[in-house]
């Protein structure tokens, strides 16, 4: 996958223009407000249409325009593609190869990339809904059909715990209790087993990164923390079997409390760094270089799943890492095209082949 151009109208604060990156490295510097991050935005978009800063399209549209427009030229699937996005105050259009598509969702499975941000942190500084939550978008992407499963288990969830509060003042409702337990285990145990597949991929990418980014100086290890006692190598049944006795054994606690204990929505993935964990112990040069092992190792999966090398996009992920680290995201990242972003003048000194682009007030230069 390579990005061959991408054109910009009305988009945020850049002005009316185009790029057309390498194939390897490309540095974006700039200071602080000049645009470097929205032009990363701008490409994450056409992974699905939606922005990983804000929930709101309209906010990327510039100040006293009514729409903004983005033109994508890739390679992927081994030909030359094309896609345009166009958001509007009210609605978003999506065309690709020139035919317009009913939902931004059909980029999915055209252009893929991985990004890294620095709210990815809270994969680590937070609690496990952060790291819920980066699990099921990657399998999501990876395949529309986890999403759909995805949802239906959180429409169970959703459906299940209203019933649990009705049980509490209409107890003979809890008759109908198993009926939603059996549909919410069928989807629950299929997320669970999507979750650990991905994830032993993933453990074993990541730590490859982390001990090239680290310089084999520290061993990141990544482990599926289940509600249900579910390990690694349980096949579907076996976790069907868990979580429907977990449900059982829970029974008089969620009616209780009107809520579902276990299962899927309560699990957790552990980072540890040198057997000890990241969250507690590592510090932030350490936590960010354990985010950037999962995001790169996000983009191997990618690649051997889909049969092609994501775009990688990095935005201000050079502070807090030493001169090693920076080396490594510059230097030894071979095979893949990347977008990275930095304030620092000297971050762009260091790198030894690529491009650089210098960003000024939305302007965006080749140097």
């Amino acid at each position: 996958m390579r990005v061959k151009s991408i054109s910009y109208r009305n988009y945020r604060n850049l002005q009316d223009g185009f790029i057309e990156p390498c194939d390897g490295v490309n540095v974006i510097y700039g200071d602080n407000a000049q645009g470097k991050t929205n032009l990363i935005e701008a490409l994450w978009l056409f992974c699905g249409g939606h922005s990983f800063r804000t929930s709101k399209d309209s906010e990327v549209i510039k100040w006293n325009t009514d729409f903004a427009r983005l033109d994508l030229s890739f390679y992927g699937q081994e030909r030359d593609q094309n896609a345009g996005i166009i958001i509007g105050s009210k609605r978003k259009l999506v065309s690709i190869n020139g035919v317009e598509k009913k939902s931004s969702s059909a980029l999915i499975e055209k252009f893929c990339a991985v990004v890294f941000s620095p709210e990815h942190l809270n994969l680590i500084k937070r609690g496990p809904n952060e790291r819920r939550r980066f699990i099921d978008s990657a399998i999501c992407r990876e395949k529309l059909q986890n999403a759909v499963i995805l949802s239906k288990y959180n429409r169970m969830l959703v459906q299940r715990n209203a019933l649990l509060k009705d049980i509490l003042h209409k107890p003979y409702l809890e008759e109908t209790l198993d009926i939603w337990d059996n549909q919410l285990v069928h989807y629950g145990a299929l997320l669970i087993k999507k979750r650990l597949d991905y994830i032993k991929m993933l453990s074993s990418k990541a730590s490859e990164f982390h001990s090239g980014i680290s310089k084999n100086k520290e061993e990141l290890k990544i482990r599926y923390i289940s509600t249900a006692d579910v390990e690694e190598t349980d096949t579907l049944d076996q976790i069907k079997e868990k979580l429907t006795d977990k449900n059982k054994r829970n029974r008089k606690n969620d009616i209780k409390l009107g809520v579902t204990l276990s299962g899927p929505h309560r699990d957790d993935i552990e980072i540890d760094i040198n057997k000890k964990n990241a969250k507690s112990f590592a510090s932030q040069g350490q936590q960010r270089s354990a985010v950037l092992s999962l995001k790169l190792a996000e983009a191997a999966v990618l690649r051997v799943r889909m049969g092609e090398e994501p775009v990688i996009l990095l935005d201000d992920v050079l502070s807090e890492l030493d001169a090693g680290r920076q080396d490594f995201l510059l230097n030894e990242l071979k095979g893949c095209q990347v977008f990275i972003t930095c304030c620092e003048q000297s971050n762009k000194e260091q790198l030894k082949e690529g491009k650089v682009f210098h960003v000024v007030n939305g302007m965006i230069n080749q140097e």
